[in-house]
């Protein structure tokens, strides 16, 4: 049985970037580009059962997850807006494991799977419209301090592949 920590954090914990290039970036904007399909790839065929499988004891079921990244980055696609149409505002943080346990993330996931493929399409439209200049901007986040696009990317690339390896690891593991 695998470790905890590998269970937990399949791809490894999030690193911030050095520096946030060009390059770098055009990768980073590719897999959230990827994310609708590689969620639908993942679930796809999943039973009912299934899906209400925590990916580890004690860890959300993999319908939570689809419901939590649909959550997330709903969060995060807004507050890249906010960040592109205000002087590095505040946002308010959120409770996710509060969230994850509210009637909607019993909900079939289909509809969480079609808000993240349409929020998904607009984010990278924005994300691609970007300039450098605009890369660097960012908000402030009560707990976290000041948050840079670039950096903000890097960590919703990271999640996207964290909690789709959350899925396909589930399914690998038990013979899916």
């Amino acid at each position: 049985m695998p470790e905890l920590d590998d269970l937990r954090y399949p791809i490894g914990r999030f690193t911030p970037p050095a520096s946030s290039e060009p390059a770098a970036r055009a990768e980073q904007i590719s897999v959230l580009r990827l994310l609708p399909g590689n969620v639908q790839t993942a679930v796809s065929g999943l039973s009912h059962t299934q899906l209400d499988t925590p990916y580890r004891e004690g860890g959300w079921t993999v319908r939570q997850l689809v419901h939590h990244i649909a959550d997330s980055h709903a969060n995060a696609y807004v507050r890249t807006k906010l960040a592109l149409t205000e002087d590095w505002p505040t946002i308010k943080p959120y409770d996710e494991a509060a969230w994850a346990k509210l009637v909607d993330s019993a909900l079939p996931i289909d509809g969480s799977i079609a808000m993240i493929s349409a929020m998904h399409e607009r984010w990278v439209a924005i994300l691609e419209w970007l300039t450098e200049a605009d890369f660097k901007r960012g908000y402030n986040h009560p707990e976290l301090g000041r948050q840079e696009l670039g950096n903000v990317i890097a960590l919703y690339s990271w999640h996207s592949r964290h909690h789709t390896a959350h899925i396909t690891n589930l399914r690998k593991r038990m013979s899916w």
